[in-house]
């Protein structure tokens, strides 16, 4: 019979970069007693994103957090939107570039996720936030 669930999970971070939720993802999954399905994760916010990634080596969280500032510099002239500073709107521009949702497989109520591989929020900003990823779970 297909289930379904709903969760949230937080994440409280420190500034720019890469901060893997794979661990919390996982816990909140066993939880639920479904054997396979489909989980579809959501962050709640405009200056941050999510993403698959490799999480073993941390020099390539690094690496994308430094190509990611020089393909949208913090660059004041740039754009009408700094209401909350120079990382304001490439924030948002980064966030509009990497995707904000994603939809991972489960089975035997664990993620199928390949060897290196880990989920990650992506946060854009200097500033330390609180951020929300909303779960919601199909399967059985």
């Amino acid at each position: 019979m297909m289930r379904m669930a709903q969760g949230l999970i937080s994440v409280t971070t420190h500034g720019q970069g890469l901060y893997e939720v794979t661990a919390e993802l996982s816990q909140w999954l066993a939880k639920q007693g479904v054997q396979f399905g489909l989980l579809t994760l959501f962050v709640r916010h405009t200056s941050a994103s999510l993403l698959v990634q490799e999480n073993a080596a941390p020099d390539v969280r690094t690496d994308l957090n430094d190509f990611f500032r020089r393909l949208v510099p913090e660059d004041l002239s740039l754009y009408r939107h700094d209401e909350e500073g120079a990382d304001d709107m490439p924030g948002h521009i980064r966030s509009a570039l990497l995707p904000t949702s994603l939809s991972l497989p489960c089975v035997d109520g664990t993620l199928l996720l390949g060897t290196w591989q880990g989920v990650f929020l992506f946060e854009h900003r200097h500033q330390p936030h609180d951020r929300e990823i909303a779960l919601h779970l199909a399967g059985e």
